[in-house]
């Protein structure tokens, strides 16, 4: 609205400026006939209109009030209008206000907006740190070299719908398992059928961060000696690799196969039992998403005759799981081989390649040829 007024008072001030231009051609005789023709015009107007108010347009009152309103309101008293001359003065009244309305809107008010980088740190440091609360992510930011103020951190944890440090605190499971990867195993029993129709129960733990397994046995029989003499086994290897004094925690679940001799074991090594809730597998997850990848590549596919093959194929497995096989979680590397570094054109060119085939061809390993 405002702005077709515009227009319009624009397109009527360039009309009146170039008639002013065709005045000055006229004479002093001229311009007083046509004053006088337009002030008996005007009393016709009156004299027609009688009580009725003339019908203006927004850009009518706009040019009468720039061209009246620098005359004395004496001399506005004298002309012939169809308006009194206080209405003219409403009327520059009214766009003054306009005016300086649209000034303060395109005035920047208030202290400036808070940088975007700054307001993805603040949040940053608001996920990352659940107990930090609004002064100590200040206090971070100072020392980063970001100078804002407290409360501008406080507001911009409270628009993106930030809790409160103290509501932030609780820590999940899965945060712990983030937090506490280095230092954990999980551990747990995988069941298989021979041909021989016998049951087999394989012990199995992993290792959080690097992924590495360790297959501690294969038995028909989890008796609570096999399973006390297999976690006395793999302290005694992790304590050999230098992984022992790493490990602070094992994951395991409420199996009765578990003997309570074996959390006293793991207790004088520095190691913490941690136990699963009821039917939760999801809390032990990293180890039972590699017993799908397990089965899916190894046990749904091979035909495992007696325990003696059974536990063949396990240590090929193992050995091609650490050694070999690739992992998302470790950007394509193996737990025990680093990712190598990208061939260059020229290479690939005179690209080679070997397959190792192992347990008859159940799984493929590729290398460059020799």
């Amino acid at each position: 609205m405002i702005a077709a007024v515009l227009v319009r008072f624009t397109y009527f001030a360039v009309y009146h400026a170039f008639a002013a231009l065709w005045l000055l051609r006229m004479t002093d005789r001229e311009k007083d006939v046509e004053i006088l023709a337009l002030c008996r015009q005007i009393a016709v107007l009156h004299r027609q209109l009688g009580d009725q108010r003339p019908r203006l347009r927004p850009e009518d009152r706009a040019l009468l009030a720039a061209v009246l309103v620098p005359l004395a309101r004496a001399t506005l008293r004298r002309l012939r209008l169809l308006v009194s001359p206080d209405t003219v003065l409403g009327w520059h009244r009214d766009l003054m206000k306009r005016r300086h309305a649209r000034m303060s809107v395109n005035r920047a008010s208030g202290r400036p907006c808070t940088v975007a980088s700054i307001r993805r740190l603040v949040l940053r440091l608001a996920s990352e740190n659940p107990s930090w609360g609004y002064r100590r992510i200040h206090g971070e930011l100072a020392l980063l070299g970001v100078a804002i103020a407290a409360s501008t951190v406080w507001e911009i944890l409270k628009t993106a719908g930030v809790d409160p440090a103290p509501h932030r605190m609780t820590v999940t499971w899965a945060d712990f398992l983030r937090s506490q990867a280095e230092a954990i195993l999980a551990m747990d029993f995988i069941e298989t059928v021979t041909l021989t129709d016998q049951r087999q129960y394989i012990l199995a733990v992993i290792h959080h961060t690097s992924r590495r397994v360790r297959i501690l046995g294969t038995t028909a029989h989890p008796t609570h000696a096999w399973v006390t003499q297999a976690i006395r086994n793999l302290l005694m290897d992790l304590e050999d690799t230098g992984y022992l004094a790493q490990i602070k925690f094992l994951i395991r679940d409420r199996d009765a196969k578990y003997p309570e001799l074996i959390d006293k074991i793991l207790g004088t090594a520095g190691i913490a039992t941690v136990l699963t809730g009821v039917r939760m597998p999801r809390m032990n997850s990293t180890l039972e998403r590699w017993v799908k990848t397990l089965r899916a590549e190894l046990l749904d596919r091979t035909l495992i005759w007696n325990e003696a093959h059974l536990r063949h194929a396990l240590r090929a497995y193992e050995r091609h799981y650490n050694e070999h096989r690739t992992h998302r979680s470790l950007a394509a590397a193996a737990p025990l081989r680093a990712r190598p570094q990208p061939l260059e054109p020229a290479q690939i060119e005179r690209l080679t390649i070997d397959r190792r085939d192992r347990l008859g061809g159940v799984i493929h390993e590729y290398h460059h040829a020799a």
